[in-house]
This record gives C-alpha cells, sequence and structure tokens, in this order.
C-alpha cells in the first residue's frame, strides 16, 4: 500500500510511482483499476496522467474509501471509490459493465494504518489486539493471540513471516495469557527471542505482527483468486501491475503470473495434449523490479516493494 514515513495521515508517497505509470502510460483510454486504492496517491496520478481515461477504485477499509472518494472528487465521474475487498473484483467489475483495461495492486497494509494507534497494526503502540483492515469483519487479532494453539500459532508465524522463533515465541504467548493489548504482545515477544536478535535494528516483534495480521485479513489466501478474476477480465492490450512487499505475497503473484504466461496443460500428463492450452499474459518484466535507491532514501518504507507487471495477450497472440 502507501508506504511513507509520517504520522497517522493518509499524505504518503506511492511506492513505484513511476515504474507503475511507465506501464501504463501507452493506455490513454479506457478503465483502470486500483484495486487497493488507500490514500489515492497512485490513484490521483493514474487520473492526471491520461485525462480521458476513468478510474475506479477498491478498498477493504472503510476510512479509506471515504478519503480516496474526498482525494479524487476534483475528477469528477471519471474516478469512482467503492468499499470491497480486492478479490471481489471480478464481481465489481461484471456488475460495472466496462471493460478492463489495466489494473493495479499495491498489497499489504498501509501507512496509515500502520501510523493509526488505535487501530492495533504497529507493535509501536499499546493498543487493543485489533488488526482488522475492514473494522466490521469478525476475527481480530485478541481471537489468534487468545485462544489459537501453540501448533496453530508456530504454522502461523513460519507461513505469514517465516519466523525463526516460532517456537518460542508460541510458547510465551501460550504462557502469558490473557494478552490484551499490542505493547504487552511486542514485550512478550521481545522478551522471547535471544538476547542477540533484541540487540538489533529491527524490532523482534515486527514479524509476529505481520504474521498474525495477514491471518486476521486472510491476506495471502485473497491474492490468487483476484488476480486470477483479473487476468480473465483483461480486455488483449491491458495492463496488470503488482506490488508486494514480503516474499510470501511475492510468490503467490509470481506463481499466477507464471502460469499465465506458459499456458498450464490441463490434460493427464500420460496423453497428449488436447486441451488447446495458450499463454494469457506476457510478462513486462522476467525478474522483478526493486526500488531505487534514491526512492529508498525518500521513502524507507519502500524498501521491501516488488514490482511485477504483465500484458494481456490475445488468443492465439502467444
Amino acid at each position: 500500500m502507501e508506504h511513507l514515513a509520517g504520522n497517522a495521515t493518509f499524505d504518503h508517497l506511492p511506492v513505484m510511482l513511476s515504474e507503475v505509470l511507465d506501464v501504463f502510460e501507452g493506455i490513454k483510454e479506457g478503465l483502470i483499476v486500483d484495486a487497493t486504492v488507500g490514500g489515492a496517491g497512485h490513484a490521483r496520478a493514474l487520473l492526471q496522467q491520461a485525462p480521458t481515461r476513468p478510474l475506479l477504485g477498491i478498498d477493504r477499509d472503510p476510512s479509506a474509501v471515504e478519503v480516496a472518494r474526498d482525494r479524487l472528487a476534483e475528477f469528477g465521474r471519471k474516478a469512482q471509490v467503492l468499499h470491497g475487498r480486492f478479490d471481489e473484483i471480478g464481481q465489481i467489475l461484471d456488475v460495472d459493465g466496462r471493460e478492463l483495461h489495466g489494473a493495479l495492486f499495491d498489497l499489504g497494509v498501509s501507512s496509515h494504518q500502520l501510523d493509526t494507534p488505535g487501530r492495533g497494526f504497529s507493535h509501536r503502540y499499546s493498543a487493543p489486539l485489533d488488526m482488522r483492515m475492514n473494522p466490521h469483519d469478525a476475527l481480530e487479532a485478541a481471537t489468534i493471540v487468545n485462544t489459537y494453539s501453540e501448533d496453530e500459532l508456530v504454522r502461523l508465524l513460519r507461513a505469514n513471516s517465516d519466523e525463526r522463533f516460532a517456537h518460542r515465541i508460541a510458547n510465551s504467548i501460550i504462557s502469558s495469557r490473557p494478552i490484551e493489548t499490542t505493547k504487552e504482545l511486542a514485550d512478550i515477544v521481545r522478551s522471547a527471542v535471544p538476547a542477540a536478535v533484541r540487540r538489533k535494528g529491527r524490532h523482534p516483534a515486527m514479524r509476529t505482527f505481520q504474521a498474525i495480521r495477514i491471518a486476521v485479513n486472510s491476506e495471502l489466501a485473497l491474492i490468487e483468486p483476484a488476480l486470477t478474476q483479473t487476468i480473465e477480465r483483461l480486455r488483449p492490450g491491458g495492463r496488470l501491475v503488482v506490488l508486494s512487499y514480503h516474499s510470501g505475497e511475492d510468490r503467490i503473484v509470481k506463481h499466477v503470473l507464471r502460469e499465465a504466461a506458459d499456458g498450464v496443460c490441463l490434460c493427464p500428463s500420460s496423453l497428449p495434449c488436447i486441451c488447446g492450452s495458450e499463454p494469457n499474459v506476457r510478462l513486462l518484466r522476467r525478474k522483478v523490479v526493486r526500488p531505487t535507491t534514491a526512492e529508498i532514501d525518500r521513502n524507507p518504507r519502500a524498501a521491501s516493494a516488488r514490482f511485477r507487471a504483465a500484458e494481456r495477450l490475445s488468443v492465439g497472440e502467444a
């Protein structure tokens, strides 16, 4: 999402903006969807890039929707913002009825969410264990922290954040229940890891908070269906950009795009191919693109960004 330094506002520096705009430069007409509109940083730039090209923004966070609508109001009917999850993009587009010319996914947590103490996303504040991107969702971080078994916590920490000390952290969480605030959880994790880890620059609870947040919001599970729906609905020549921020996200993005670019035969391996499977997209970059040093200097939270892009192919074009 919009990753920035600063306080809990939606003022931000959209990540890898130059690279995003380069991908969509050749698309002068037709609908662009910003599936994670957040504070509308990318959306504003995309609207300014092509005066007659409409944009539809989607976000699961009601506060982001409100801010994005306000910030894009100057563009009138050219800009529309809806409340919804990005894996609902297929349904949203089918109802909308317009042909899709481009889509942007800026995955992960936004800086506004991290920097708003009451949302419970950050180890830096003392707040209730919430971490819901949509406050109306049922599952809160407190439920995971206080009710999951040790095995469930270990699996979650490993799968969502590659946490090396998952067993130690899970054991400490279990023995410290009930845990009510983010500060309590951060202190428990800090005490659980080896002293040498505590002395390093990053707070040792960052991975734990990431893992729990991903579980609360089902973040990884939503990526593949969202990208698949988007590729299916892109017109030939339409383009897709995905920004991810950790290896778990990027693995899924890479897998979906590579499968779409290679074409996946559905026939039994023992028989010749008769399904006619063909590639759906052309990768615009074979390898992941990372932010420049200059961008990271301006916006340190962009450092972990990974950029991938693809273009929809016509039938028989591959």
